[in-house]
């Protein structure tokens, strides 16, 4: 591994860090709206990524992938914890908390694929500012897809079960109880069915300024 290669990396867990951060604090803050101070109380509001670090999760295991040579990327942090007695409604109000985090990172891609878009038409010969807007870009949208599979702990979970009538509650609870063991199976066997929403989006949102 060379400087530059180390110097990718290291930006990559930069953008990772910051990029789950905005997404931890969107669940907290769309928990809050709906009336659960949860989150607030616990000083989870927060774009301090020391706050929402969970120190397996978030470095050990990203950083043993890495050093592996794995072919995937995964990790995460400690989840927001909100209080579904203090929703009005909870299965609705769990469903909007889930979806915030995805499309917090969603926004994010849209914002710097908008700043890449405008650096390529004025400042075409910034080769390097292009590829590290476009890994910001693409590790949000990895980030959104990621989190809407409907697998728990993923946020796509919270939206399944608020579509779920009530009769399916006992296949909630088995999905919630051995949710991280399905996930394992998804990343190692499945992952690559989610790759072309990955890479749909990533390319929609760069258009022709693709330099990853």
């Amino acid at each position: 591994m060379n400087a530059n290669d180390i110097l990718i990396l290291v930006f990559q867990f930069i953008v990772l860090f910051f990029s789950m951060s905005v997404h931890e604090v969107s669940h907290g803050l769309i928990a809050y709206k709906l009336g659960d101070d949860t989150a607030k109380v616990m000083g989870r509001l927060s774009l301090n990524p020391l706050k929402h670090i969970e120190v397996f999760g978030s470095i050990i295991l990203p950083l043993f992938l890495v050093l592996t040579n794995s072919p995937i990327l995964f990790m995460w942090a400690k989840p927001v914890p909100f209080n579904p007695l203090n929703l009005k409604n909870p299965k609705t109000g769990a469903a909007l908390i889930g979806l915030a985090g995805p499309l917090s990172n969603l926004s994010l891609a849209i914002i710097f694929g908008i700043i890449i878009r405008f650096v390529g038409a004025f400042m075409p010969e910034a080769l390097v500012l292009i590829l590290f807007l476009n890994i910001i870009v693409y590790l949000n949208v990895l980030f959104a897809v990621f989190n809407l599979v409907p697998i728990p702990p993923l946020d796509g979970s919270k939206l399944l079960f608020a579509l779920l009538p009530d009769k399916y509650y006992e296949a909630q609870r088995f999905a919630e109880q051995y949710g991280i063991f399905i996930l394992l199976i998804f990343i190692l066997f499945l992952f690559n069915f989610i790759n072309p929403v990955i890479d749909g989006l990533f390319h929609l949102i760069v258009g022709k300024w693709v330099s990853i």
